[in-house]
């Protein structure tokens, strides 16, 4: 039976299988999760100091979480970045955004370096002013935005409707951001590619291990526990217990793949430069064409009540239906194709609406997320930040404002609302973002109520993006 993920049913062989942790253990450094972070992080920390004895405890098979469910994104920015430099010099902010979109030329080079075959392509995104004319305001007011907190024009220009349509043949558009660094990658392929390199290298990597309790000093699983002077916490949306549960808030994203599509159907909708793509709409849409020449799209987040993690990939015929209709309303020449593959994962959303990095010096723990849909390339930057905190190095990732060299968790952290709270304002964000989508789908203005839509989802979205 195929795997509903693309990711996870494109391999070319199955993933090698990693054993579970059986008795005790000394470590120097102990990672939780098997993820981007988690992998990142042990991959800086043996480049670091090779003689460090690094162990990764995952809960079930490497890229299971968020990591092996994502759109295949890898974006030069981070979600929530004017909340933290906004009313710094514009230099300065440059200097932060210089160094955020150095980071997707830098797994480039690592996937090269090591000899990694994850589809790494840099195409730039190209984000699209189309379906309904209100989108290019949006836009136009996104790329000021861009701007303002220090993108350089280079990195993020407007492309005019004819620019644009030799892009991609988008439904109704009038233009939109040409955002070049941006990549799309393979995350499955990238994640047992990093995992079969560390493992050579010396880490132990075990899987089917969920921790149940981790304390200074301690990692415990039903089976074993690990002694190590660090402990590193890098399960993001899938956190599930060790005192940051309520610090970080899941929220479901889900996807779908069509079959791959035919030279002649490629060329009615462009794209043959691999860019990614999305466009205004609330339901944050995003999209690529993979190496195989499917288009893998995606759209909207979810919240349940009491925030679980999503534990199964497939996703639901009406969710699956919902996405194929954003696509073929993007794409007037899609026509009818199959839905091969439909899945879904958990992301994490901090409190304070930004990702973080978080050393305890005095106790060793250690913990990075709160990367908003933004990780598969944030995780890199992270990885690497902790391991130079854990080594006791001093760079310009670790004087970034997320970073925070000597505070627990709980000092930086903001916890969320109880329930029933959290549950009642995610639903009233969806029913205020679909009400105001609905609207712009149909060109219909209401006097007094477009404009309050308006403003409140606005006021809304500058917190979460």
């Amino acid at each position: 039976m195929a795997h509903p993920c693309y990711w996870h049913d494109s391999l070319a062989t199955p993933p090698v299988a990693y054993s579970r942790l059986d008795g005790d253990i000394d470590a120097d450094v102990v990672i939780i999760g098997a993820g981007f972070t988690g992998l990142w992080s042990a991959y800086y920390l043996g480049n670091a100091d090779p003689s460090l004895r690094i162990v990764v405890l995952e809960a079930e098979q490497v890229g299971y979480g968020a990591s092996g469910r994502n759109g295949g994104w890898l974006v030069g920015s981070m979600a929530g970045l004017d909340r933290y430099i906004d009313d710094w010099p514009l230099a300065k902010r440059q200097t932060v955004c210089d160094l955020l979109c150095r980071n997707v030329d830098d797994i480039g080079a690592v996937l090269e370096r090591e000899g990694i075959e994850a589809d790494y392509h840099k195409g730039g995104a190209v984000y699209v002013a189309a379906r309904y004319p209100a989108q290019e305001q949006v836009q136009r007011e996104y790329l000021a935005h861009l701007h303002h907190i220090g993108f350089r024009d280079e990195d993020c220009r407007w492309l005019d409707p004819d620019a644009m349509d030799r892009i991609g043949r988008f439904r109704d558009q009038r233009g939109g951001i040409l955002q070049r660094q941006v990549a799309t990658f393979h995350p499955v392929k990238l994640l047992h590619g990093l995992a079969a390199r560390l493992v050579a290298r010396g880490v132990r990597l075990y899987e089917h291990s969920p921790v149940e309790e981790t304390a200074p000093g301690l990692a415990r699983t039903r089976h074993g526990r690990v002694r190590a002077r660090h402990v590193v916490t890098s399960t993001e949306g899938y956190t599930r217990h060790l005192g940051l549960k309520r610090h970080i808030l899941p929220i479901e994203s889900m996807l779908i793949a069509t079959e791959p599509l035919s030279s002649m159907q490629w060329d009615e909708i462009g794209l043959a430069g691999r860019q990614a793509f999305g466009d205004a709409s609330r339901l944050v849409t995003y999209g690529q064409r993979s190496q195989d020449d499917r288009l893998i799209f995606g759209a909207q987040g979810y919240y349940h009540f009491g925030g679980p993690a999503r534990a199964e990939f497939g996703i639901s015929a009406r969710h699956q239906r919902m996405r194929e209709g954003l696509l073929n309303a993007l794409f007037p020449g899609l026509g009818k194709v199959s839905i091969t593959h439909g899945w879904g994962g958990t992301l994490g959303l901090s409190r304070h609406f930004r990702p973080h990095a978080i050393l305890d010096a005095e106790t060793g723990m250690a913990t990075a997320g709160g990367y908003a849909g933004e990780g598969a390339a944030m995780a890199h930057l992270m990885g690497q930040t902790l391991a130079e905190l854990i080594t006791g190095q001093q760079t310009e990732r670790t004087r970034m404002p997320w970073v925070h060299a000597n505070a627990r968790p709980a000092e930086v952290l903001k916890r969320w609302e109880p329930e029933p709270l959290r549950w009642v304002s995610a639903q009233a964000v969806a029913a205020s973002y679909g009400l105001e989508e609905a609207m712009m789908q149909r060109d219909l203005h209401v006097p007094g109520l477009s404009p309050a839509l308006n403003a409140v989802n606005n006021a809304v979205s500058r917190m979460v993006e």
